[in-house]
Protein backbone atom coordinates (compact mmCIF):
# COMPACT_ATOMS: atom_id res chain seq x y z
CA UNK A 1 0.00 0.00 0.00
CA UNK A 2 2.76 2.26 0.77
CA UNK A 3 4.62 1.19 -1.83
CA UNK A 4 1.55 2.39 -4.09
CA UNK A 5 0.94 5.57 -2.71
CA UNK A 6 4.89 6.62 -3.16
CA UNK A 7 4.80 5.46 -6.68
CA UNK A 8 1.34 7.25 -7.56
CA UNK A 9 3.08 10.77 -5.82
CA UNK A 10 6.26 9.90 -7.99
CA UNK A 11 4.24 10.07 -10.76
CA UNK A 12 1.50 12.75 -10.23
CA UNK A 13 3.04 15.11 -7.41
CA UNK A 14 3.06 17.73 -10.26
CA UNK A 15 -1.22 17.63 -10.57
CA UNK A 16 -1.15 17.24 -6.23
CA UNK A 17 0.60 20.41 -6.46
CA UNK A 18 -1.85 22.20 -8.74
CA UNK A 19 -4.92 21.06 -6.99
CA UNK A 20 -3.59 22.17 -3.23
CA UNK A 21 -4.50 25.31 -3.13
CA UNK A 22 -7.94 24.49 -4.51
CA UNK A 23 -8.34 21.83 -1.34
CA UNK A 24 -6.80 24.64 1.19
CA UNK A 25 -9.33 26.88 0.11
CA UNK A 26 -12.14 24.99 0.76
CA UNK A 27 -10.25 23.25 3.86
CA UNK A 28 -9.59 26.56 5.36
CA UNK A 29 -13.39 28.77 4.61
CA UNK A 30 -15.43 25.85 4.42
CA UNK A 31 -14.56 22.96 6.82
CA UNK A 32 -12.63 24.55 9.64
CA UNK A 33 -15.77 26.59 10.06
CA UNK A 34 -17.75 23.95 10.76
CA UNK A 35 -16.37 24.01 14.17
CA UNK A 36 -18.37 26.91 14.92
CA UNK A 37 -21.75 25.45 14.91
CA UNK A 38 -21.02 24.17 18.32
CA UNK A 39 -22.55 27.60 19.16
CA UNK A 40 -26.04 26.13 18.18
CA UNK A 41 -25.96 24.56 21.34
CA UNK A 42 -24.54 27.23 23.52
CA UNK A 43 -25.73 31.03 24.84
CA UNK A 44 -23.02 32.21 23.20
CA UNK A 45 -20.92 35.07 24.09
CA UNK A 46 -17.63 36.34 22.37
CA UNK A 47 -16.01 37.38 25.86
CA UNK A 48 -16.21 33.82 26.75
CA UNK A 49 -15.51 31.78 23.90
CA UNK A 50 -16.68 28.56 22.49
CA UNK A 51 -15.21 26.75 25.32
CA UNK A 52 -16.40 28.96 28.47
CA UNK A 53 -19.90 29.64 26.83
CA UNK A 54 -23.40 27.80 28.79
CA UNK A 55 -24.56 24.73 27.15
CA UNK A 56 -28.17 24.96 26.67
CA UNK A 57 -28.81 22.08 24.19
CA UNK A 58 -31.67 22.16 22.06
CA UNK A 59 -33.13 25.45 23.36
CA UNK A 60 -32.29 27.95 20.42
CA UNK A 61 -34.04 24.85 18.17
CA UNK A 62 -36.94 24.86 20.10
CA UNK A 63 -37.65 28.54 20.42
CA UNK A 64 -37.38 29.12 16.36
CA UNK A 65 -39.67 25.83 15.60
CA UNK A 66 -42.12 27.36 18.24
CA UNK A 67 -41.72 30.84 17.63
CA UNK A 68 -43.91 33.50 16.00
CA UNK A 69 -41.72 33.56 12.95
CA UNK A 70 -41.01 29.79 12.06
CA UNK A 71 -44.05 29.73 9.63
CA UNK A 72 -43.42 33.04 8.17
CA UNK A 73 -39.75 32.59 7.41
CA UNK A 74 -40.13 28.94 6.13
CA UNK A 75 -43.23 30.19 3.99
CA UNK A 76 -41.39 33.39 2.50
CA UNK A 77 -38.68 31.00 1.57
CA UNK A 78 -40.37 28.58 0.12
CA UNK A 79 -42.37 30.64 -1.81
CA UNK A 80 -39.55 33.23 -3.29
CA UNK A 81 -37.35 29.91 -4.22
CA UNK A 82 -40.05 27.87 -5.90
CA UNK A 83 -40.96 30.29 -8.11
CA UNK A 84 -37.17 31.73 -8.65
CA UNK A 85 -36.42 27.72 -9.43
CA UNK A 86 -39.52 27.53 -11.59
CA UNK A 87 -38.99 30.35 -13.75
CA UNK A 88 -35.44 30.13 -13.25
CA UNK A 89 -35.42 27.08 -14.92
CA UNK A 90 -37.80 27.44 -17.87
CA UNK A 91 -36.36 31.38 -18.99
CA UNK A 92 -33.58 30.76 -19.53
CA UNK A 93 -33.85 27.14 -21.32
CA UNK A 94 -36.91 29.41 -23.39
CA UNK A 95 -33.95 31.98 -24.15
CA UNK A 96 -31.20 29.29 -24.86
CA UNK A 97 -34.01 27.60 -27.02
CA UNK A 98 -35.14 30.75 -29.03
CA UNK A 99 -31.58 31.85 -29.98
CA UNK A 100 -30.50 28.08 -30.90
CA UNK A 101 -32.85 28.81 -34.19
CA UNK A 102 -31.14 32.19 -34.78
CA UNK A 103 -29.52 31.99 -37.92
CA UNK A 104 -27.80 35.20 -38.04
CA UNK A 105 -24.53 34.73 -35.97
CA UNK A 106 -23.85 38.21 -35.36
CA UNK A 107 -27.36 39.08 -34.13
CA UNK A 108 -27.01 35.62 -31.69
CA UNK A 109 -23.69 37.13 -30.54
CA UNK A 110 -25.21 40.05 -29.61
CA UNK A 111 -28.59 38.95 -27.88
CA UNK A 112 -26.32 36.47 -25.68
CA UNK A 113 -23.99 39.41 -24.53
CA UNK A 114 -26.73 41.72 -23.74
CA UNK A 115 -28.65 39.41 -21.36
CA UNK A 116 -25.42 37.82 -20.13
CA UNK A 117 -24.01 41.27 -18.93
CA UNK A 118 -26.53 41.88 -16.00
CA UNK A 119 -24.85 38.83 -14.08
CA UNK A 120 -21.88 40.52 -13.51
CA UNK A 121 -23.46 43.44 -12.01
CA UNK A 122 -22.97 43.91 -8.12
CA UNK A 123 -26.27 42.85 -6.41
CA UNK A 124 -26.14 46.49 -4.44
CA UNK A 125 -26.00 48.34 -8.53
CA UNK A 126 -28.87 45.91 -9.44
CA UNK A 127 -31.03 46.55 -5.68
CA UNK A 128 -30.36 50.92 -6.14
CA UNK A 129 -31.68 50.40 -9.82
CA UNK A 130 -34.66 48.51 -8.87
CA UNK A 131 -35.49 50.96 -6.25
CA UNK A 132 -35.15 54.17 -8.74
CA UNK A 133 -37.63 52.27 -11.25
CA UNK A 134 -40.35 51.65 -8.43
CA UNK A 135 -40.32 54.26 -6.82
CA UNK A 136 -43.42 56.89 -7.27
CA UNK A 137 -41.23 59.15 -9.56
CA UNK A 138 -39.58 56.68 -11.46
CA UNK A 139 -40.74 54.84 -15.06
CA UNK A 140 -42.30 51.43 -13.07
CA UNK A 141 -43.98 53.60 -10.45
CA UNK A 142 -45.32 55.75 -12.54
CA UNK A 143 -46.85 52.83 -15.09
CA UNK A 144 -48.60 51.22 -12.10
CA UNK A 145 -49.92 54.27 -11.00
CA UNK A 146 -51.44 55.32 -14.49
CA UNK A 147 -52.97 51.45 -14.61
CA UNK A 148 -53.47 50.41 -11.41
CA UNK A 149 -53.67 53.71 -9.48
CA UNK A 150 -50.86 52.87 -7.09
CA UNK A 151 -48.96 56.16 -6.54
CA UNK A 152 -46.38 54.81 -3.58
CA UNK A 153 -43.09 53.09 -3.68
CA UNK A 154 -44.33 49.59 -4.87
CA UNK A 155 -41.19 48.39 -2.40
CA UNK A 156 -43.55 49.44 0.21
CA UNK A 157 -46.01 47.25 -0.72
CA UNK A 158 -45.96 43.51 0.68
CA UNK A 159 -47.80 42.13 -2.69
CA UNK A 160 -45.04 43.66 -4.79
CA UNK A 161 -42.24 42.79 -2.89
CA UNK A 162 -41.88 39.14 -4.08
CA UNK A 163 -42.92 39.48 -7.60
CA UNK A 164 -40.30 42.23 -8.07
CA UNK A 165 -38.17 40.39 -6.55
CA UNK A 166 -37.98 37.25 -8.15
CA UNK A 167 -37.85 39.05 -11.76
CA UNK A 168 -34.96 41.21 -10.64
CA UNK A 169 -33.56 37.88 -10.11
CA UNK A 170 -34.37 36.58 -13.69
CA UNK A 171 -33.05 39.71 -15.31
CA UNK A 172 -29.38 39.25 -13.51
CA UNK A 173 -29.80 35.50 -13.85
CA UNK A 174 -31.06 34.01 -17.14
CA UNK A 175 -27.99 35.16 -19.38
CA UNK A 176 -25.77 32.91 -17.37
CA UNK A 177 -28.07 29.78 -17.13
CA UNK A 178 -28.52 30.38 -21.17
CA UNK A 179 -25.20 30.50 -21.74
CA UNK A 180 -25.05 26.84 -20.23
CA UNK A 181 -27.67 25.63 -22.03
CA UNK A 182 -26.09 26.94 -25.22
CA UNK A 183 -23.18 24.71 -24.53
CA UNK A 184 -25.28 22.20 -24.09
CA UNK A 185 -27.08 22.20 -27.49
CA UNK A 186 -23.94 22.82 -28.99
CA UNK A 187 -22.90 19.20 -28.16
CA UNK A 188 -26.00 17.34 -29.49
CA UNK A 189 -25.24 15.12 -32.49
CA UNK A 190 -25.96 17.19 -35.86
CA UNK A 191 -26.92 13.57 -37.13
CA UNK A 192 -29.81 13.66 -34.99
CA UNK A 193 -31.23 16.36 -36.70
CA UNK A 194 -30.73 15.40 -40.29
CA UNK A 195 -32.65 11.45 -39.11
CA UNK A 196 -35.37 13.57 -37.55
CA UNK A 197 -35.42 15.63 -40.51
CA UNK A 198 -35.44 12.17 -42.68
CA UNK A 199 -38.33 10.71 -40.49
CA UNK A 200 -40.20 13.96 -42.02
CA UNK A 201 -40.07 15.72 -38.02
CA UNK A 202 -39.92 19.51 -38.41
CA UNK A 203 -38.87 22.68 -36.32
CA UNK A 204 -41.35 21.69 -33.14
CA UNK A 205 -40.64 18.01 -33.44
CA UNK A 206 -37.05 18.21 -33.56
CA UNK A 207 -36.83 20.21 -30.63
CA UNK A 208 -39.67 18.18 -28.69
CA UNK A 209 -37.86 14.49 -29.04
CA UNK A 210 -34.08 15.83 -29.84
CA UNK A 211 -33.21 19.13 -28.53
CA UNK A 212 -34.77 18.93 -25.00
CA UNK A 213 -33.28 15.41 -24.49
CA UNK A 214 -30.23 16.17 -25.04
CA UNK A 215 -30.65 19.02 -22.69
CA UNK A 216 -32.00 16.95 -20.19
CA UNK A 217 -28.91 16.15 -18.20
CA UNK A 218 -27.88 19.45 -17.93
CA UNK A 219 -31.47 20.63 -16.88
CA UNK A 220 -31.63 17.81 -14.61
CA UNK A 221 -28.18 18.42 -12.54
CA UNK A 222 -29.00 22.34 -12.74
CA UNK A 223 -32.44 21.47 -10.67
CA UNK A 224 -30.43 19.12 -8.26
CA UNK A 225 -28.33 21.89 -7.22
CA UNK A 226 -31.02 24.65 -7.15
CA UNK A 227 -33.02 22.41 -5.37
CA UNK A 228 -30.58 22.38 -2.33
CA UNK A 229 -30.68 25.64 -2.19
CA UNK A 230 -34.55 26.04 -2.21
CA UNK A 231 -34.16 27.27 1.39
CA UNK A 232 -30.95 29.24 1.63
CA UNK A 233 -32.57 32.45 -0.31
CA UNK A 234 -30.02 35.04 -1.54
CA UNK A 235 -30.48 37.25 1.65
CA UNK A 236 -28.00 40.40 0.44
CA UNK A 237 -30.53 41.46 -2.13
CA UNK A 238 -33.85 41.39 0.29
CA UNK A 239 -32.02 43.29 3.02
CA UNK A 240 -31.17 45.69 0.63
CA UNK A 241 -34.86 46.10 -0.20
CA UNK A 242 -36.78 45.22 2.24
CA UNK A 243 -38.21 47.22 5.28
CA UNK A 244 -39.67 46.25 8.63
CA UNK A 245 -43.56 47.27 7.07
CA UNK A 246 -43.46 44.58 4.59
CA UNK A 247 -41.71 41.77 6.60
CA UNK A 248 -44.87 39.71 6.56
CA UNK A 249 -43.84 38.42 2.94
CA UNK A 250 -40.48 39.39 2.41
CA UNK A 251 -38.70 38.26 5.54
CA UNK A 252 -36.84 34.91 4.88
CA UNK A 253 -34.62 32.73 6.86
CA UNK A 254 -31.69 33.99 6.17
CA UNK A 255 -32.04 37.58 6.81
CA UNK A 256 -33.84 36.32 10.04
CA UNK A 257 -30.85 34.68 10.73
CA UNK A 258 -28.94 38.31 10.26
CA UNK A 259 -30.77 40.20 12.50
CA UNK A 260 -30.58 37.53 15.27
CA UNK A 261 -26.98 37.72 14.93
CA UNK A 262 -25.92 41.24 14.42
CA UNK A 263 -28.76 43.13 15.23
CA UNK A 264 -29.89 40.95 18.44
CA UNK A 265 -26.36 39.77 18.61
CA UNK A 266 -27.46 35.95 19.71
CA UNK A 267 -25.38 34.45 18.27
CA UNK A 268 -26.32 30.72 19.19
CA UNK A 269 -29.63 31.39 17.81
CA UNK A 270 -28.74 32.71 14.51
CA UNK A 271 -26.15 29.64 14.34
CA UNK A 272 -28.89 27.22 15.09
CA UNK A 273 -31.62 28.12 12.53
CA UNK A 274 -28.33 28.79 10.06
CA UNK A 275 -27.97 24.68 10.93
CA UNK A 276 -31.42 23.73 10.18
CA UNK A 277 -31.17 25.42 6.63
CA UNK A 278 -28.23 23.30 5.93
CA UNK A 279 -29.40 20.34 7.02
CA UNK A 280 -32.75 20.94 5.66
CA UNK A 281 -31.04 21.73 2.33
CA UNK A 282 -28.91 18.75 2.25
CA UNK A 283 -31.68 16.75 2.89
CA UNK A 284 -33.33 18.74 -0.59
CA UNK A 285 -30.30 17.83 -2.38
CA UNK A 286 -29.95 14.00 -1.61
CA UNK A 287 -33.72 13.41 -2.00
CA UNK A 288 -33.71 14.93 -5.45
CA UNK A 289 -30.85 13.32 -6.64
CA UNK A 290 -32.20 10.37 -5.72
CA UNK A 291 -35.55 10.80 -7.76
CA UNK A 292 -33.07 12.12 -10.73
CA UNK A 293 -31.08 9.05 -10.70
CA UNK A 294 -34.31 6.63 -10.28
CA UNK A 295 -36.46 8.37 -12.97
CA UNK A 296 -33.29 9.09 -15.64
CA UNK A 297 -30.32 8.07 -16.39
CA UNK A 298 -28.58 11.48 -15.11
CA UNK A 299 -27.76 12.55 -11.06
CA UNK A 300 -25.05 14.36 -9.77
CA UNK A 301 -23.92 12.07 -7.67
Amino acid sequence: MLQRIRKDWKRNHTYYFIVLPVILFFLIFNYIPMGGLVMAFQRFKPALGIWRSEWVGFKWFEDFFTGIYFVRTVKNTVIISVIGLIVGAVAPVTLALLLNEVKNRYFKKAVQSITYMPYFISVVVVASLLKILVAPEGPLGQLANSILGVDKNLLSLKEWFKPLLILSDMWSMVGYFCVIYLSALSGIDSELYEAAKIDGAGHWKQMVHVTLPGIAPTIIVLLIIRTGQILNVGYEKILLLYSPGIYETSDVINTFVYRKAFTDGNYGYATAVGLFNSVVGLLLIIGSNYIARKYSETSLF
